[in-house]
């Protein structure tokens, strides 16, 4: 048995100014901006959720921007697997997730479970 949830969203932004991007979607979306560390901060800046039940970050991409959502789970190959039987297919792996593509065309990050009320929230599958 293994557990996983919607963890949240990934704004994907072909940008050369980062800080503007995420200024705009913290601005629309009403989130306090949060910058990150070191090389993480880079490429990545944190959107708060004033109610705490999504992660959003704002990315820096090569790719088209686009926006993906992130399924955060306690095992993320029997996940991985869970979703490749519905239709999915993994497309690639960074550090410690998966990329996975919908059979719909649809990219989505299979990623290990941060957030507090993962256990509380999670479903179960067997």
């Amino acid at each position: 048995m293994h557990k996983s949830r919607l963890a949240g969203f990934i704004i994907d932004c072909r940008t050369d100014d980062l800080p503007a991007a995420a200024a705009f979607w913290g601005a629309a979306l009403g989130m306090r901006v949060r910058p990150l560390p070191a090389a993480e901060g880079e490429r990545y800046v944190a959107l708060d959720d004033p109610e705490e039940r999504l992660h959003v970050e704002v990315q820096s991409v090569e790719h088209p921007s686009r926006v993906h959502l992130d399924i955060e789970t306690d095992d993320v190959a029997a996940e991985v697997r869970r979703l490749e039987a519905l239709g999915a297919k993994a497309v690639g792996r960074v550090h410690t997730w998966c990329v996975m593509e919908a059979p719909t065309g649809q990219r989505f990050c299979v990623v290990r479970a941060k957030a507090a009320s993962f256990d509380a929230t999670a479903h179960a599958w067997d």
